[in-house]
């Protein structure tokens, strides 16, 4: 579907930048943890919408929050956890 998207060199700069940007998973920061993030996550989820998966905010995760809190709290229809460039929530 549009998967393909993440594999072009345009998608690869974004997410390096973000994750050069906030190195830290934020949801990890917010138990009082550091841990390296791997995956710069769309805070609201694109869906397919090119003109959001481009421009979308972003937030750096490490693959257990992306895969597991995130993910459920999108499942329960549950608005983003919006996270600021200091860890915290806003």
């Amino acid at each position: 579907m549009f998967e393909y998207l993440y594999r072009k060199n345009r998608w690869k700069r974004i997410r390096l930048a973000q994750l050069r940007k906030e190195p830290l998973c934020a949801y990890c920061l917010l138990e009082g943890r550091t841990t390296a993030a791997t995956i710069a996550d769309h805070i609201i989820p694109h869906k397919g919408n090119e003109e959001l998966f481009w421009k979308g905010k972003l937030q750096s995760l490490c693959i257990e929050h992306h895969n597991g809190s995130k993910q459920r709290e999108e499942a329960r229809g549950r608005g983003p956890l919006l996270v600021g460039p200091d860890g915290y929530a806003v």
